[in-house]
């Protein structure tokens, strides 16, 4: 079972310690059985309680991973490759439609704003012990959040959208817990929840966002704790959870108060889209908005709200680490909102306008594509690598699926950004020359 390497040790913390070993060296490999509990404990001369400890401590470090009676595994190791690793490099006379960032134009000049922000630094340096939260920026935010129904709760701050979700799972959460996340979905997300322990269970999307019908069987036969949705622009399809789909899935979460919610707005700014919140049925759940796409990748600020006591645990814990995010910041973004800096139906027209167009001319060509909203157009292929280098060697560098996908068929992702209209027609010759016409079918 372990081939030549012996479990050592008489303490729990001991026996522990010498798995960690293994696994540290790569004498123990990903998916390794470890030996039963009664077993190891005859091995040792341990009382089998020991033994149940060690490996009740090495679950919750994230060691190992048991699955009732077919006993405790090695668990697969948090990605040292991240998934935004996955991608091709574009050489030089190749047009990059890859990277998923927004359009540098649409973005607001940030000079007046990091001014004024100065300015009041100037008039009163911010010190230790101040409250975390800029009340300029906690009124715009919780104002904002009204406007588009989110119930009430407290506003936090966190230093972008994936440092706020990994904060929320962390203090409601174990490892070994299962997570529902959307397939395909956010890269970095897939990569955050096995490295936090966690257990990614897939999520099935169409245009309109998770599948109910997922939901449920993710909560009822895989034990999801948690479920995290993305409301508009959803990343890599461009989904957008519709009025019709948002009741269905606040019927699933009514009937499971106990699971945690955690909704991303990732449109927040860019979209056309209203939004249709799913908070409310659960007793634990966070919406968060990142400044991210509508005003600039390197603000690195997220405002949310959600149930008083996550927050409360969220900001507790984040007390315990960087303290706050810095009220500089805060206050710079405070001055972008209250001087509306960026106009949302500009920014939704302007992406739209090169998303639609991109999926219309697709579509002439007999290829199927997706993207309602936000600035990705997602393109199931047949033939996922051999669709990416035939596109690169045409002068378009696209992302590959794989960076989105857990059991998703294959695909490219194709980000409008960059795009000027002219460039919608070529691209899409492009694409179907690579991949040919595509047969209609769910890409959940």
């Amino acid at each position: 079972m372990l081939g030549e390497y012996r479990i050592e040790g008489r303490r729990a913390s001991d026996i522990a310690a010498s798995v960690e070993r293994g696994v540290g060296t790569g004498a123990l490999q990903p998916g390794q059985l470890l030996p039963p509990m009664r077993e190891l404990a005859v091995t040792l001369g341990v009382n089998p309680n020991t033994v149940a400890a060690a490996y009740r401590t090495l679950r919750e470090r994230g060691v190992i991973e048991t699955d009732g009676r077919r006993g405790s595994r090695v668990r697969p190791r948090p990605a040292t490759t991240a998934r935004g690793s996955i991608r091709v490099e574009a050489p030089e006379g190749v047009r990059d439609v890859s990277n998923g960032s927004p359009d540098p134009a649409l973005l607001p000049p940030l000079g007046e704003a990091f001014a004024e922000a100065a300015r009041r630094y100037a008039e009163k340096p911010g010190m230790y012990g101040e409250a975390p939260l800029d009340e300029e920026f906690g009124r715009l935010a919780r104002a904002a959040f009204d406007a588009d129904g989110v119930p009430d709760g407290p506003i936090g701050v966190a230093s972008g959208s994936l440092d706020a979700v990994e904060r929320v799972l962390a203090v409601h959460l174990r490892p070994g817990d299962a997570v529902a996340v959307e397939d395909p979905g956010w890269g970095s997300l897939l990569d955050l929840v096995p490295a936090l322990g966690l257990r990614p269970v897939p999520l099935a999307v169409d245009d309109e966002g998770p599948l109910p019908a997922e939901v449920e069987r993710a909560i009822r036969q895989d034990g999801a704790r948690a479920v995290i949705v993305t409301d508009r622009a959803q990343n890599p399809t461009g989904a957008c959870v519709t009025d019709a789909r948002a009741r269905e899935l606040r019927q699933v979460l009514d009937r499971h108060p106990g699971v945690l919610l955690i909704e991303d707005d990732h449109g927040h700014g860019i979209v056309a889209q209203p939004l249709y919140p799913l908070a409310g049925g659960t007793d634990h759940w966070v919406l968060v908005r990142s400044v991210a796409k509508a005003y600039g990748p390197d603000l690195r600020i997220a405002a949310f709200t959600g149930d008083a006591e996550t927050v409360d645990r969220v900001l507790g814990r984040q007390r315990l680490g960087p303290g706050w995010v810095s009220r500089l910041l805060q206050q710079t973004v405070a001055h972008l909102w209250a001087t509306e800096a960026v106009d949302p139906a500009v920014v939704a027209r302007s992406y739209g306008k090169r998303r639609d167009g991109l999926v219309r001319a697709l579509a002439r060509r007999g290829v199927e594509a997706h993207g309602r909203g936000g600035m990705n157009v997602w393109v199931p292929v047949p033939d996922e690598t051999g669709a990416v280098a035939r596109l690169l060697a045409s002068g378009w560098a696209v992302a590959p699926g794989a960076r989105f996908r857990m059991d998703a068929g294959p695909a490219v992702r194709l980000t409008v950004s960059g795009l000027a209209v002219a460039d919608v027609e070529p691209l899409a010759d492009a694409v179907a020359r690579a991949v040919g016409p595509v047969a209609a079918r769910s890409y959940g």
